[in-house]
């Protein structure tokens, strides 16, 4: 086609769409059986177009146009009797005028669904429609049902589902945790216009899938949510029996012993039997439905004892073999010998904590106090220190004022300068050994100790300068290494490590 050819399709096209915006009618109407619709139409903006006459054509999802209304100014409105609607509807003024031309079509039918033409007859343009689709609802009716099957390989239909009598179809859909298949919907159009679906589910049923779950899911246009219907799969099959009970700890002697034959079966089971392998029943066996009771175990039980169980679809059995033992089996004394590793462990840690911690003392004693390099533990070539004024006292008799700190429990002194010194001071060389007991002592003691040195200490060097004499005892200028050089006795004495002279 050559350009001048598409030009003119073009221009037809924009023609007749700007004349068909002369009719204006609504594109869609939506209603259900039974109710009375309106189909509008009207010419907009006449002009000097001159109308003569409008129809109303019927134009059905599957058929042939027929016209169903006709207006003339000069011959009034008619409605032709071979339309389906015919004695249905009218104009919906009365009477009818070629600006207003709507009608109404009561107790409409599924068969009026389709497209309704309003028609103008006008000069010189020609005739001009518009164009509304009726469209017919109804609500569908929806059913599902389980479908009892038996037992087997080949899959069958286990379920159902149908939605009848709607407009438009309906969606189904499944939901289930089973491993089946969905066939694909069957839709059938009913005389009414009405369409009818349906769905199943197939499986190959076991008797495991018995009672499973499976869900029916129907939605349509006329439901504000979807319709659901649960379902649980019927699966018939014959019993299965499983004999429970016997701990292969049956000994002779022994009381209250029981077997059980559980059976599982759809049907349900309705009979139970119970024999044995050689015919006959132990006499100190008593049945009991499906319990076997033995009153005493006794050699007459080393045998095999056999469980029927029976319905509809036909039955099934199963079978144990006893051993009677000679007597009980030992009873495990696991539980006791876990007690006793663990009592073990429990005491080895406790003497491990207990050795660690008299190590550690034991190191401490041995190192002395911090600053001085001599073991506390071990004999001592220090002095005593004795302190004492170098002036006489008043009686003349040249004693120290001051106390005299001393062994006086378990010390061995010995003089080691019988003759006093000018400085009023003797000279006392003791010497010590060190027991157990001493060490865990000497831990309590140290520092209730060392304050109290500390303080008669400071007493002295008051005492040394006290009257602005000299001093009687020269001590060396401080030094941090010997902050601690004092050394505690069990009898509350305390010791100097490093000799003092005076």
């Amino acid at each position: 086609m050559n350009m001048s050819g598409l030009l003119s399709a073009l221009i037809l096209l924009i023609i007749q769409g700007s004349l068909a915006q002369h009719v204006r009618v609504e594109p869609e109407v939506v209603s259900y059986p039974g109710q009375t619709v309106t189909l509008r139409c009207q010419f907009q903006n006449p002009g000097t177009t001159q109308l003569t006459q409008v129809s109303w054509i019927f134009e059905p999802t599957n058929g042939d146009r027929t016209n169903i209304a006709v207006f003339h100014p000069s011959f009034g409105a008619n409605y032709p009797t071979i339309s389906p609607v015919s004695g249905r509807v009218s104009f919906v003024t009365d009477p009818p005028s070629l600006e207003n031309p709507s009608i109404k079509i009561r107790e409409v039918k599924m068969t009026d669904e389709g497209r309704y033409i309003c028609e103008y007859a006008t000069y010189p343009s020609g005739n001009e429609q518009g164009v509304t689709s009726l469209i017919m609802l109804a609500k569908p009716k929806n059913l599902a049902t389980k479908v009892t099957v038996p037992a087997g390989k080949t899959p069958v239909i286990v379920a159902r589902c149908e939605s009848s009598n709607g407009r438009p179809a309906a969606t189904i859909s499944w939901s289930t945790a089973l491993n089946g298949n969905v066939t694909t919907p069957i839709e059938t159009k009913n005389p009414d216009n009405t369409i009818t679906v349906q769905s199943v589910y197939m499986l190959a049923p076991q008797p495991s899938d018995n009672g499973k779950d499976i869900s029916c899911v129907v939605s349509h246009r006329t439901m504000t949510q979807p319709e659901t219907f649960p379902m649980k799969l019927v699966v018939e099959y014959p019993p299965r029996v499983q004999i429970v009970g016997y701990d292969n700890n049956w000994y002779r002697g022994r009381t209250s012993a029981f077997l059980t034959c559980q059976a599982d079966g759809n049907p349900s089971p309705t009979t139970v039997t119970w024999k044995t392998l050689s015919g006959l029943m132990p006499e100190t066996v008593q049945v009991q439905e499906n319990r076997l009771a033995v009153q005493k175990v006794d050699d007459t039980l080393n045998t095999t004892f056999i469980c029927e169980v029976k319905n509809r679809l036909g039955y099934g059995r199963d079978q144990i073999s006893v051993f009677v033992r000679e007597q009980a089996p030992p009873s495990s004394n696991a539980g006791v010998i876990a007690g006793v590793i663990i009592a073990c462990i429990l005491a080895i840690s406790l003497l491990a904590v207990l050795i660690y911690f008299l190590v550690f003392y034991n190191r401490r004693q041995q190192h002395g106090y911090r600053g001085t390099g001599k073991p506390t533990g071990a004999p001592y070539d220090s002095f005593t220190r004795l302190f004492g004024s170098a002036k006489s006292s008043k009686n003349g008799n040249g004693n120290n004022n001051t106390p005299i700190y001393r062994g006086e429990m378990g010390l061995n002194e010995k003089t080691a300068n019988q003759g006093m010194h000018s400085g009023g001071v003797a000279l006392l060389e003791t010497t010590h050994s060190q027991t157990a007991e001493d060490i865990l002592l000497s831990r309590e003691m140290d520092e209730v100790e060392r304050k109290k040195f500390d303080e008669l200490e400071e007493e002295d060097e008051r005492y040394d300068h006290f009257g602005g004499g000299g001093p009687i005892l020269q001590l060396r200028p401080h030094n941090d290494d010997l902050d601690d050089d004092m050394e505690s006795q069990r009898d509350g004495s305390v010791i100097s490590r490093t000799a003092v002279y005076v």
